[in-house]
């Protein structure tokens, strides 16, 4: 596959992403995951290379530099999140469409870079109160990072109108059936 297709999906932490990403994975379909990188430690049992490409600061600024990344956002002050040109093409090469699990203004940055290749699509939640239910849920992160999150997600809903498709999530599995549904339309050979 020279150049194949690029499914984005992003919304604020706590939609249910990750879960419809993960759950489209599992399906039969010619997808990788793209990893992103990170300056950001692990956190519990992630590891490098399977979860994120994990990066000094200084590392990932050089990349930057060096014009390594098809798109890079500093999330938080002092973390950087992109996407890498070569998982883009390693993808490729492996005859895959790539599936992105990233944030707003990446997912966005994406889209424009490859306006033709591109789906994007925004998992909303169906509330914020919801949101924050679903983040304190987890249980993996502190006060101020929960509030930094709710913070964020103000603005990250904001963007939802520059998507391709916004998908509701108020019910998992009907998510999961709806973004099986897109990736498959968008994917199919015409």
């Amino acid at each position: 596959m020279k150049k194949g297709k690029l499914i984005v999906f992003s919304a604020p932490s706590g939609s249910g992403k990750t879960s419809v990403v993960n759950h489209l994975l599992k399906q039969n379909l010619p997808l990788g995951f793209s990893i992103s990188a990170t300056s950001r430690p692990p956190r519990g049992s992630e590891k490098n290379g399977k979860d994120y490409y994990f990066l000094s600061k200084e590392s990932f600024t050089k990349k930057i530099i060096e014009n390594a990344f098809v798109e890079y956002e500093e999330v938080y002050e002092g973390t950087y999140y992109g996407t890498l040109n070569s998982e883009i093409k390693r993808l490729w090469k492996e005859g895959k469409h790539v599936l992105f699990d990233i944030d707003v203004v990446g997912g966005l940055n994406i889209k424009k870079k490859f306006p033709e290749n591109t789906l994007a699509i925004f998992v909303q939640p169906p509330s914020i109160k919801e949101l924050e239910k679903r983040l304190r849920k987890r249980a993996t992160e502190n006060e101020v990072k929960i509030q930094q999150r709710l913070d964020k997600s103000a603005g990250e809903l904001a963007f939802s109108k520059n998507f391709d498709v916004i998908l509701i999530n108020d019910d998992l599995n009907k998510a999961k059936k709806k973004a099986t549904s897109l990736v498959k339309q968008f994917i199919k050979p015409r």
